[in-house]
């Protein structure tokens, strides 16, 4: 049966008006991510004997640790563990504040009443909005950036306004620049650091001042951080709830998927204001019924091996650094990022006596088609395309040949900026 077919009949004219009402499934826009994947196919056939180098992925390119993978099977082994978890395992808790306290220098945090896992952060996301949005509520987001928290306030009637983060404000957003009819009207303020897809860190001034900020218009902060703990450099893994009053006014979002390479897991936890966090704890109890107890100890016993990430956040540097050096070397104007395994890098407006990119999916769609590179591209706030470095290499002699290899492609034009 063809969707067509069904579109005649009385389930068209039923879908909810947030998801397109009547219009559902009718709109012909090609989205981001789809364009990408059908430019990789295209060019994937038309040269079929060049390595596709594909620098657009948003998720670990290696296993979790042994050591978690083998908790798993040990957990997954024992019938205790085949029930029902609801909002979560006393362990994981207390695993996650310890965690808060040995990485972050987050102390204080009760495991029993500011902590509850989620089924990683998205679902979090998701569900924070039903905790507080009413219809004319307001979640200020911040662009370029993870769309769910806004997604999910419009389907409660609720409005988005967008903060755009720039390369003049260090990809941090201005709060004082929010028209006071939005802070009125505001219940949720939401960012994200290490940022996707900047990779900009957050500074304690800044936090400071956001703490302030909210206190002023009594607004919620919802900081999510599944990249807190890959940072490079010497600089130290930083959490909102290490400044003080964060808790007063917000919490803070974990996840295992980037940190300890368990994306597939969907494992992760929320902590911070104890008040929040309840009614997290109840929207989320009418949501699903907790993730299995054999992840929760596994995500456990990562937790109490922090050394883990420090050796995921050390590859991912190396291959900063690599990456880099051969975009500038190319033309490119890039800079490592503080924190993440995202490199966001300004498109170039055209190709010396070549292409003009009025966008930088314009840019991206070249470099795909052209070049055979997949990159992510972000108009938000400017005109940019987003590598990751969770490229798949087989060791660091085969990151090299990637990143050799992708230098030389970009290397034989002159881009213009």
């Amino acid at each position: 049966m063809t969707i067509q077919r069904y579109q005649d009949t009385f389930i068209q004219q039923n879908f909810a008006e947030r998801i397109g009402g009547a219009n559902y499934g009718k709109d012909t826009n090609i989205y981001k991510f789809e364009k990408i994947k059908r430019a990789k196919a295209a060019a994937k056939q038309a040269q079929p004997h060049v390595e596709l180098i594909d620098m657009g992925v948003g998720e670990p390119d290696e296993m979790a640790d042994a050591g978690i993978v083998a908790k798993l099977a040990e957990e997954a082994a024992k019938p205790e563990n085949r029930g029902y978890a609801d909002n979560g395992i006393a362990e994981l808790k207390r695993a996650a504040a310890d965690y808060l306290r040995q990485v972050f220098g987050v102390h204080d945090i009760d495991p029993d009443t500011e902590v509850l896992h989620s089924i990683g952060t998205k679902p979090a996301l998701a569900m924070l909005p039903s905790c507080f949005i009413n219809p004319g509520d307001v979640t200020i987001m911040t662009v370029p950036g993870y769309p769910v928290m806004g997604t999910h306030t419009k389907y409660l009637g609720g409005e988005v306004y967008n903060i755009p983060l720039t390369k003049e404000q260090q990809f941090l957003p201005d709060l004082e620049r929010i028209p006071k009819d939005i802070c009125r009207r505001a219940k949720l303020l939401y960012l994200n650091y290490p940022n996707n897809p900047t990779g900009a860190a957050a500074t304690v001034e800044f936090f400071e001042k956001a703490i302030a900020w909210a206190k002023q218009h009594e607004v919620i902060i919802v900081h999510d951080a599944p990249y807190a703990a890959l940072t490079f450099d010497g600089a130290k893994p930083f959490s909102f709830l290490s400044v003080p009053g964060a808790r007063d006014v917000g919490v803070e979002l974990h996840s295992l998927s980037k940190s300890y390479n368990m994306t597939g897991w969907r494992i992760g936890f929320i902590a911070g204001n104890p008040l929040i966090v309840k009614a997290f704890g109840d929207v989320k109890d009418n949501n699903d019924s907790g993730q299995f107890i054999a992840i929760q100890k596994a995500a456990a016993y990562g937790l109490s091996h922090p050394e883990i990430t420090e050796a995921i956040a050390n590859k991912y540097s190396r291959r900063h650094d690599m990456l880099v050096s051969a975009l500038n070397e190319a033309g490119f104007r890039a800079e490592k990022p503080k924190g993440s395994f995202f490199l966001y890098v300004e498109a170039p407006n055209a190709i010396k006596n070549g292409p003009k990119f009025a966008t930088g999916e314009d840019f991206s769609q070249y470099l795909i088609r052209e070049k055979l590179i997949s990159t992510v591209p972000w108009d938000d706030a400017g005109k940019f395309i987003r590598f990751s470095v969770t490229f798949e290499a087989d060791g660091e002699a085969d990151e090299r040949r990637v990143i050799a290899e992708l230098k030389r492609r970009l290397t034989d034009v002159e881009y213009i900026f």
